[in-house]
């Protein structure tokens, strides 16, 4: 579970400017609850289960004295892991090495009022089609 947060936070980490080739993200016109309770609203309507919700924006609020800052990254930041059994068959079984991107996440931020929702780009090739379901549940969310 350590490496899943860890590898979340890394995740959110690189994917928060909106310009970052590793990430794609969108303006949400509203506060953070309701970009999260879209974003959670979205993933279920597509029959998919969220494993985990990672809540990077606390800890590192939490954290952040302790390890020497007083820089505020977000107010809120929250991490959607999830994965879908089908999709996920198919793209390990194009090439087993594709485990590597499970499960899949979708974040919401808030950096200084200006709420976010993005998800970490994926390689070319067999996981394109994952990225289209991500991007299917951020314009869902977006709606």
């Amino acid at each position: 579970m350590k490496t899943l947060l860890l590898a979340a936070a890394a995740a959110l980490t690189t994917a928060t400017a909106s310009l970052a080739a590793d990430a794609t993200t969108y303006p949400f016109d509203g506060a953070f609850e309701d970009a999260t309770f879209a974003v959670e609203n979205a993933i279920i309507g597509k029959g998919l289960v969220i494993d985990y919700t990672s809540h990077v924006g606390e800890m590192l609020n939490r954290t952040a004295e302790d390890v020497g800052s007083d820089v505020t990254i977000f107010e809120a930041a929250d991490i959607f892991l999830f994965c879908s059994a089908t999709l996920s068959r198919e793209v390990m079984e194009a090439d087993a090495a594709n485990i590597a991107h499970c499960p899949y996440g979708i974040f919401v931020t808030d950096k200084g009022g200006e709420v976010e929702i993005g998800y970490r780009n994926l390689p070319e090739g067999e996981m394109q089609k994952v990225q289209a379901l991500l991007d299917e549940i951020v314009q869902e969310a977006l709606q």
